[in-house]
């Protein structure tokens, strides 16, 4: 597969973790678009928000209890933003489900 994130996880493309268990690998973004900007992905490979199903929606239940762990460990105690991109209009840039954490400032009130 030639999934960008796929090779981050297998450790064929450097990134610089932030958390990783069996089912989550969280790194931090090289683009970064705030103080603190971390992406959360499954370990399995799933396209994106319009991929979640029955048999892989542990994969998110689990990505959305590990966040507020990250979070916490990057001192985002005042407020943080989850995001994810699906599809060209929403602006995804890699096709493995991704979760953004943004925070470490006053983020602006609108997403446009």
């Amino acid at each position: 597969m030639d999934c960008l994130f796929c090779k981050i996880i297998a450790g064929e493309i450097p990134s610089t973790k932030v958390y990783e268990d069996e089912k989550a690998y969280a790194f931090r973004d090289i683009n970064p678009q705030a103080p603190t900007h971390i992406l959360v992905v499954p370990k399995a490979h799933i396209a994106s928000v319009d991929a979640i199903s029955a048999e892989n929606a542990d994969y998110v239940a689990h990505i959305f209890t590990v966040i507020p762990q990250i979070a916490k460990a990057e001192g985002l105690v005042d407020g943080y933003r989850v995001v994810s991109n699906v599809g060209q209009h929403g602006c995804q840039s890699v096709k493995h489900l991704h979760f953004h954490i943004l925070g470490g400032a006053q983020l602006k009130d609108t997403m446009a």
